[in-house]
């Protein structure tokens, strides 16, 4: 291979679920750096793939269950981004499990092994390694085992642990019905991170991998009551937005996984280092921020689409 094939292949990285939030983040900042991004998706024709290509990735049909395409969409490349969909969380189809997601993680694993992968960088959850202490939510235990399949293998990785995500606030999942709703204690500080600044710390970690390999990093940007996170996006938008708590036992008799991890977050949550995240990417955004530049205006629109939803019906 000649030296210029070799800086090129050393400069391509590999994002998995390149078109979900975490992914376009990721590809987002890593094209704003100068790498190369082969984008991979089960549609490269849908909107956001296209969106990818024409942002300048290389957009590669592949998906999480089948190892043999996440295999050959890796091959050349260099760096690989890992995230996986969450049970319960925002968009995840209600068929998804808990092993799916492991399944899916181990195969992106696997694959990244296979192709000879330099730096695989997998976004994980804060608190995961809290496993061994206490019974964790599903949802984090299942990235605990995928981090272990990672470690068992012995890849060349950065593992990222993000808490909650402030874009969890701008749709359906929590506006309903004119308030913003959630199973969280209302006066009880939740500890948040926008999705954007976990692309940049993503980009940050492909960029020095001789920082950033073996090293696990929990991720906070604000720390914020949910009463507080209503007002604020009430104010932002110019409209009342009380917030109501919806009851713990309403959210068992869908899923008790679901309310663990709500009793969870109310009792025990987070404890990641706001002040280390802010050292290591000084440009973290708390809530007011984040509804600043981009929150606010994703939470009009969808309260608009929703409202000519209901004209329409």
């Amino acid at each position: 291979m000649e030296k210029n094939d070799m800086k090129l292949t050393r400069k391509t990285v590999v994002v998995v679920g390149a078109t979900g939030l975490q992914g376009r983040a990721v590809t987002r900042h890593l094209l704003r750096d100068g790498w190369q991004v082969r984008a991979l998706t089960r549609d490269p024709d849908g909107t956001q793939a296209i969106a990818l290509a024409q942002a300048g990735a290389e957009v590669v049909r592949a998906r999480m269950e089948d190892v043999d395409s996440l295999t050959a969409a890796a091959e050349g490349a260099w760096g690989l981004f890992s995230v996986q969909p969450t049970v319960g969380s925002p968009g995840t189809a209600p068929e998804f499990t808990a092993e799916d997601e492991v399944r899916w993680g181990v195969n992106v694993a696997e694959a990244a092994h296979a192709a000879g992968i330099g730096h695989l960088v997998f976004t994980s959850v804060a608190e995961a390694d809290r496993h061994l202490e206490e019974r964790l939510p599903v949802n984090l235990v299942s990235k605990w085992r995928i981090e272990q399949h990672i470690a068992a293998l012995g890849l060349p990785a950065t593992i990222l642990r993000p808490v909650s995500f402030m874009e969890n606030f701008t749709g359906g999942y929590a506006l309903r019905n004119g308030t913003l709703s959630t199973g969280l204690a209302p006066e009880i500080p939740q500890q948040i991170m926008a999705v954007d600044d976990v692309g940049a710390v993503a980009a940050l970690a492909f960029s020095r991998p001789e920082e950033w390999i073996g090293r696990e990093v929990s991720l906070a940007g604000d720390e914020i009551a949910p009463v507080r996170i209503a007002a604020a996006i009430g104010k932002a938008l110019g409209i009342p937005l009380p917030y109501v708590q919806v009851p713990i036992e309403a959210i068992r008799a869908l899923s008790e996984d679901f309310a663990y991890a709500n009793e969870w977050l109310n009792t025990r949550g987070y404890r990641a280092d706001i002040p280390a995240t802010r050292r290591i990417h000084p440009g973290t955004m708390d809530f007011d921020t984040w509804l600043e530049r981009t929150g606010a205006s994703r939470i009009a629109a969808f309260l608009d689409s929703a409202r000519t939803a209901g004209q329409d019906a």
